[in-house]
């Protein structure tokens, strides 16, 4: 690409804006490890408690189960654009994957509506369209 092309492409980039979203870009799904998660309710002001998983495989593979408001709490209830989580996701690197989750910061531009799409876990952002039956 010739340089001319490519500081034009940058200018429209910078003027537009772009937004941040996280994605799983390995078959299996999104998932926090537990460091991470903790970072996140920390960075986030959110309270929590620690308890010990049902059994002891589970508690060996996953770490405690994070209870947040008397409920066992997931990260797959964070939004993707959050900012947070997105500075989770630079912060601590690959240390941020969950169990089968290779996650991956996207930026697109500010003016796209989006949707996640996967196949088996495996992620990709999307523009919304319209459709019609």
């Amino acid at each position: 690409m010739d340089q001319n092309k490519l500081n034009h492409n940058e200018l429209i980039r910078h003027l537009r804006g772009f937004q941040r979203i996280v994605i799983n870009t390995c078959y299996g799904g999104f998932d926090l490890s537990f460091e991470a998660k903790k970072l996140y309710l920390e960075l986030a002001g959110i309270e929590y408690i620690l308890d010990q998983q049902l059994d002891r495989d589970r508690q060996i593979r996953l770490g405690h189960r994070i209870i947040v408001n008397d409920t066992e709490w997931h990260s797959r209830s964070i939004d993707r654009d959050d900012p947070i989580l997105v500075s989770v996701i630079y912060r601590l690197g690959s240390k941020a994957n969950g169990n089968h989750a290779k996650l991956k910061v996207v930026e697109i531009p500010l003016d796209v509506e989006w949707n996640i799409a996967e196949y088996d876990g495996k992620e990709w952002v999307e523009e919304k369209h319209r459709r019609w039956s």
